[in-house]
């Protein structure tokens, strides 16, 4: 049984580099906005293997880390 992006983010790091739609299903946005942050840079950092986007489960945990600790300030 595969568990749920969120589950596996909260429940410790994933054993595996996330996809944009494994980030857009844990923060509850359309897979578009991801694009649209790595395009502006906004987002979490990616990075490329081949032509695929992917994301490292640490980096976007302290990405989001920063985004409340901006957001709260």
């Amino acid at each position: 049984m595969t568990a749920k992006p969120i589950e596996t983010l909260r429940a410790g790091l994933p054993d595996r580099y996330l996809t944009p739609e494994d980030v857009a299903a844990m923060l509850a946005v359309p897979i578009e906005t991801v694009y649209h942050w790595r395009k502006r840079r906004t987002g979490p950092p990616g990075f490329r293997v081949g032509r695929h986007i992917r994301y490292d489960p640490a980096a976007v945990r302290d990405w989001i880390d920063q985004q409340t600790a901006r957001d709260t300030a």
